[in-house]
C-alpha cells in the first residue's frame, strides 16, 4: 500500500509546567520533531509544591518504552525500597515485598526541563499562559495541565462539568533531612484525637512527611491558628508536628516548602476535552495521596495522550480516544483512592484493633492490596495475621467457624437473599428447592431465601414467595428438610418483609419496578409517596388499624417460619420496602409518633422486630438488614445508620446485615468492588457488633481480606452464587483447602479437585541445561 502524504505538523500549547505537562510536551516533540510546542509556566523553574514523587514499576515501564533517555535519567536518581512499616501504639510491624521508587520533585522537573530543551520544546517560565480559548485560535492542540485549581477547567466549567469534593481531613506536606528505611505509617493518639504520619524516602538523605488528621482534631489542637507567643511564626505548625511525631523522626526537625494545611479535594469532570483543549493530570482528576502520587497519574495521562495523537487521524479523534482509554483507568484509581481516603478519615475507629489486624486493615484499605497478593509479597506477615485471627493451620480465614446465638456456622460465606420470582400464589416450588438446595450443597455456611412476604398485599410481584398460608409453610418445610438432610452442617435462613410502596410490580426481567399492566392490588407505606412519581402507584399511609394488621402479619409469618425449620430469621428493613420506608427521612413524612426524628421513625420497625423476636425461638439467631445510606441528599446519614443498628442490637438482633440504597428511585450509588462494605465496617468497628457485609463482593480473596481486616464477620454473595452454585467449595479447591468448613457432599467428592483443562496443563519437560 502506498503511504499517504505526511500529516501537517501540529502547533501545541501546554498550560502548566508540572511533570505531566512537561512530559506530554517532550513525548509529542520526540514523536514528531516538526511540531512546534510551547510550555507556559507561571513559576520559576525550581518553584514547586511538595518534595518527593513516587512512581510505580508499571509507570516506569511505560516511560522506558516511550523515552529511554528520560528513563535512564530517572534510574540514576531513584531511591528504592520494598517495605512498609506500620507503627501502632509503639509497636512496629513490617510488611515487605511491595516495591517503591521515588525521587525529589525538583530533580524530576530538572530532568524533564533538560529533555524538553534538548528536543526543542520552548519553555516559558515566570509567564502566565494566555487563556485556553485564545491559545486554541492559534494552536492545533491546547493541553491544560494547570493543576487542581485549573483556571482552564473553571473558565469552561459549563463544558467540562467539574465536581469537586472537599474531604474531612486536613494535611500538611513537609520534609525531613534523613531517609526513612521504608514507607512509614504512624499514628499519634493525642488528647485532641488521632493524628497520622505518612512518610517515605525520596533521596539518600531526605524524606517526605505528610501529617494528616480529621478537621475537628486539627481545630481542637489549635493547628488552624498559630498559638501565642509564636503567632508571628509561620513555622509553628511545622514545629508542633515534629514534636508530635518526635519518635518517628528521631527527634529531628521538619521543614516546609510554602507548606500549609489543606483539605484534599477530589476532582471529577464530566468530560475532559473542549474543542482543541484537553485536561491532563490534576486538572482532569485527583486521587488521594495515600494510594500513590498524582504525578504518576499525570505521567500516565501524558503517555496516553501522546500515543493517541500519534495514532489518530485528527486531534478531535485523538482527544476522544485519550479520554476513552484513560477514564476507566482513572475511575478505578479514584475508587481505590476514595476507599483509602475514607479509611484514614475514620482511623480513630480502628486504633483499638490488635496490632497485626490493624496493620493488615491499613494495607488492604483501598482493596487493591488483598489477602492473596499480600501473601505473595510477604507470606510470613500474612501467616501471623491469620494466626491472630484464629485460623487453624492451612485454613483460609473464610473457612473458620462463626457462632450466632445457638447457631454454629461452619464458615463465613452466606448466599445472599435473591428474589427469584418463580412462586405461584406465594408457594415456593421445585425451582426454589433446586435453587436453594443446590447452593446449600455448594458449601456456603448459610443460605438465605429471597424476601418472603408476610401477606399477599405485601408481595413485590405476583411471583414472590410468602409465609401467610399453611400451604406455603409446608412447601418451605420441604426445602429446609432437604438442606438439613442432604447438606449436613449447612444452615438455611428466611428473610421476611413487606414490599410497601414498591409492591404490585412486574417481575424483574419484564420491567423492574414497573407496575403490573392489570390486576394491581392496593399499596401501603409510611407516607403516601409513589416510588417513581408519575409511574408507580401512590400508596396509602398506614393508619393505626393498618399498623396493627401488619404487626400481626409479621407475627404469623414468624410462627410459620419457626415451624418450617429455618435456622435463622432476618427482618428486612432495607431497600425501600415497608419497614425501610419508615426509617428513611425521604420516605417517612409522618407527623404522628411514627415520623419526624429517628427515634420516632424507628418506632414501628422496632415494634415489628420485638413482636417477631418474642415469637422466634430464643436459641435461633435473628438478624436485620438495613440500608445504611439512601445514596440521595437528605437521606439516612451514617450516624442514623449507626443508631439504627445499635437500637436493633439492644432489642436482641444478633447481627446487622448492612446493605445500602434502593430506597428512592433517583439515588446515585457509588458502585464498585465491595462498595457497600465501608458501611458494614463503620457499624462493626464503632459499635462492636457482628455484621454481614454484602454488595459486589465477588472473589474468595475479597472475603478473606474483609474478614482478616476486621471489616465484617460474614460475607454475603449473590451474583457469584448465580454464576457458580458451588462457589464456596470451588473457593476451597482453588486455595488447596479441605476441612470441616468446606465439606463436599459424599456424592460430589470426586469433583473436589479441579479437572485439568487440556494439554497445556501437562508437566513440561526440561529441555535446557543450567
Amino acid at each position: 500500500m502506498t503511504p499517504g502524504p505526511p500529516r501537517r505538523a501540529l502547533r501545541v500549547a501546554v498550560i502548566g509546567g508540572g511533570p505531566g505537562g512537561l512530559y506530554a510536551a517532550a513525548l509529542l516533540k520526540r514523536l514528531d520533531p516538526r511540531r512546534e510546542i510551547t510550555v507556559w509556566e507561571r513559576n520559576a523553574p525550581d518553584e514547586t509544591f511538595g518534595f518527593g514523587v513516587v512512581l510505580s514499576d508499571e509507570t516506569l515501564g511505560g516511560i522506558e518504552q516511550a523515552d529511554p533517555v528520560v528513563h535512564q535519567a530517572l534510574q540514576k536518581e531513584f531511591v528504592r525500597w520494598d517495605g512498609i512499616d506500620i507503627v501502632h501504639r509503639g509497636r512496629t510491624l513490617t510488611s515487605g515485598g511491595h516495591g517503591f521508587a521515588a525521587l525529589g520533585r525538583r530533580r524530576l522537573l530538572r530532568i524533564l526541563h533538560a529533555r524538553c530543551t534538548a528536543l526543542g520544546v520552548r519553555l516559558r517560565f515566570r509567564t502566565p499562559a494566555p487563556p485556553a480559548a485564545e491559545l486554541a485560535r492559534t494552536h492545533d492542540l491546547v493541553i491544560a495541565a494547570d493543576g487542581v485549581g485549573s483556571l482552564t477547567r473553571e473558565t469552561h466549567a459549563d463544558v467540562f462539568r467539574p465536581r469537586i469534593t472537599a474531604h474531612r481531613c486536613r494535611y500538611i506536606w513537609l520534609a525531613a533531612d534523613f531517609a526513612f528505611d521504608a514507607f512509614r505509617f504512624e499514628t499519634a493518639e493525642t488528647e485532641h484525637g488521632v493524628m497520622q504520619l505518612h512518610g517515605y524516602p525520596y533521596a539518600a538523605d531526605s524524606s517526605t512527611v505528610i501529617v494528616e488528621m480529621r478537621e475537628e482534631v486539627w481545630r481542637a489542637a489549635g493547628l488552624d491558628t498559630p498559638r501565642p507567643p509564636r503567632a508571628h511564626d509561620p513555622m509553628e505548625s511545622v514545629h508542633r508536628c515534629a514534636r508530635i511525631f518526635a519518635d518517628a523522626l528521631g527527634g529531628r526537625p521538619l521543614h516546609g516548602n510554602a507548606s500549609d494545611w489543606n483539605a484534599f479535594r477530589t476532582v471529577v469532570n464530566g468530560r475532559w476535552s473542549h474543542g482543541r483543549t484537553v485536561l491532563l493530570g490534576d486538572a482532569a482528576h485527583t486521587a488521594h495521596f495515600s494510594i500513590g502520587s498524582g504525578t504518576k497519574l499525570a505521567v500516565e495521562d501524558a503517555l496516553a495522550l501522546a500515543a493517541c495523537v500519534e495514532e489518530q487521524p485528527t486531534v478531535e479523534d485523538a482527544l476522544a480516544a485519550y479520554e476513552a482509554e484513560r477514564r476507566p483507568v482513572v475511575e478505578s484509581t479514584q475508587r481505590a483512592a476514595s476507599a483509602s481516603l475514607r479509611w484514614f478519615e475514620e482511623l480513630a475507629r480502628f486504633v483499638d484493633q490488635p496490632p497485626r489486624q490493624f496493620a493488615f486493615n491499613l494495607l488492604t484499605r483501598s482493596r487493591r492490596v488483598t489477602h492473596d497478593n499480600l501473601r505473595l509479597r510477604d507470606s510470613a506477615f500474612t501467616d501471623a495475621v491469620e494466626r491472630d485471627f484464629g485460623c487453624p493451620p492451612a485454613t483460609p480465614p473464610m473457612f473458620t467457624p462463626f457462632r450466632l446465638r445457638g447457631l454454629e456456622l461452619r464458615n463465613r460465606v452466606v448466599v445472599s437473599a435473591m428474589d427469584m420470582y418463580r412462586a405461584e400464589d406465594g408457594v415456593p416450588g421445585d425451582f426454589h428447592l433446586v435453587h436453594l438446595g443446590t447452593r446449600a450443597l455448594g458449601g456456603a455456611a448459610l443460605v438465605m431465601t429471597e424476601m418472603v412476604c408476610v401477606s399477599a398485599e405485601g408481595r413485590i410481584s405476583p411471583a414472590c414467595t410468602g409465609l401467610y398460608t399453611d400451604a406455603q409453610a409446608a412447601a418451605w418445610r420441604r426445602i429446609t428438610d432437604f438442606v438439613h438432610t442432604e447438606s449436613p452442617g449447612a444452615a438455611i435462613g428466611v428473610q421476611i418483609g413487606h414490599s410497601g410502596r414498591k409492591g404490585s410490580t412486574r417481575v424483574m426481567w419484564e420491567g423492574m419496578d414497573d407496575p403490573l399492566p392489570e390486576g394491581n392490588w392496593p399499596l401501603w407505606a409510611a407516607s403516601p409517596l409513589p416510588y417513581r412519581p408519575g409511574i408507580s402507584q401512590t400508596p396509602r399511609a398506614l393508619d393505626a388499624a393498618g399498623l396493627d394488621a401488619v404487626r400481626a402479619e409479621f407475627a404469623a409469618a414468624a410462627r410459620r417460619a419457626a415451624d418450617s425449620g429455618f435456622d435463622l430469621l432476618e427482618l428486612h428493613c432495607a431497600h425501600g420496602y415497608l419497614l425501610s420506608g419508615f426509617l428513611s427521612p425521604l420516605t417517612n413524612l409522618r407527623t404522628d409518633a411514627y415520623g419526624g426524628p429517628l427515634a420516632n421513625r424507628l418506632r414501628f420497625p422496632l415494634e415489628v422486630f420485638d413482636t417477631v423476636r418474642a415469637i422466634w425461638p430464643a436459641e435461633r439467631p435473628m438478624t436485620v438488614r438495613i440500608s445504611a445510606t439512601d445514596w440521595a441528599p437528605g437521606g439516612t446519614t451514617p450516624e442514623e445508620a449507626m443508631d439504627t443498628a445499635r437500637v436493633f442490637v439492644e432489642h436482641g438482633a444478633d447481627a446487622i446485615d448492612v446493605s445500602t440504597g434502593q430506597v428512592v428511585a433517583d439515588e446515585r450509588p457509588e458502585f464498585g468492588r465491595s462498595y457497600q462494605t465501608p458501611y458494614a465496617d463503620r457499624i462493626r468497628n464503632t459499635l462492636g457488633v457482628p455484621v454481614i457485609a454484602v454488595g459486589a463482593i465477588s472473589s474468595w480473596d475479597d472475603v478473606n481480606s474483609l474478614l482478616l481486616a476486621g471489616r465484617a464477620d460474614l460475607c454475603a454473595l449473590a451474583r457469584p452464587h448465580l454464576y457458580d452454585p458451588h462457589w464456596t467449595l470451588h473457593a476451597a479447591a482453588d486455595q488447596g483447602h479441605s476441612g470441616p468448613g468446606a465439606l463436599w457432599p459424599a456424592p460430589y467428592r470426586a469433583g473436589s479437585r479441579k479437572p485439568p483443562a487440556g494439554r497445556t496443563d501437562a508437566p513440561r519437560p526440561r529441555l535446557t541445561l543450567r
